[in-house]
């Protein structure tokens, strides 16, 4: 497979498979994942280039998602874009207390995923 791998996690199908089409769009396999508890196992074991969190309905539960991908060593340098609805600061919070490199609003992400996508994938 040439075109590298994007997992993205959701529950919601608006934004979810709006998203999985963006991203398709934008030359990326896509796999769902609709637990957040699955992301750590998925990423180890399909080495992807980058993961797509949605942070509700369960903040908490995928803040723990993106703490454990960070926490593995193999999976630490996979780059999170991270995203809840404006009003869930609570949630944007602990995607950033959880090593989520970028975190946005759901309004904002497709239309600047490839913006986001560049960034999350830039080498520190």
């Amino acid at each position: 497979m040439n075109q590298p791998l994007a997992l993205l996690v959701y529950e919601k199908l608006l934004p979810g498979g709006q998203l999985m089409n963006k991203l398709q769009d934008l030359g990326y396999r896509v796999m769902p994942i609709p637990d957040p508890g699955d992301l750590l196992a998925t990423a180890a074991r399909e080495k992807p280039l980058v993961a797509v969190v949605d942070l509700e309905p369960n903040s908490e539960k995928a803040a723990a998602a993106i703490a454990a991908l960070r926490a593995e060593a193999s999976t630490a340098h996979v780059p999170v874009i991270a995203f809840s609805t404006a009003q869930n600061g609570i949630a944007q919070e602990r995607a950033r207390g959880a090593g989520a490199r970028i975190v946005t609003h759901d309004t904002s992400i497709l239309a600047h995923l490839a913006h986001f996508l560049d960034q999350a994938l830039q080498v520190d």
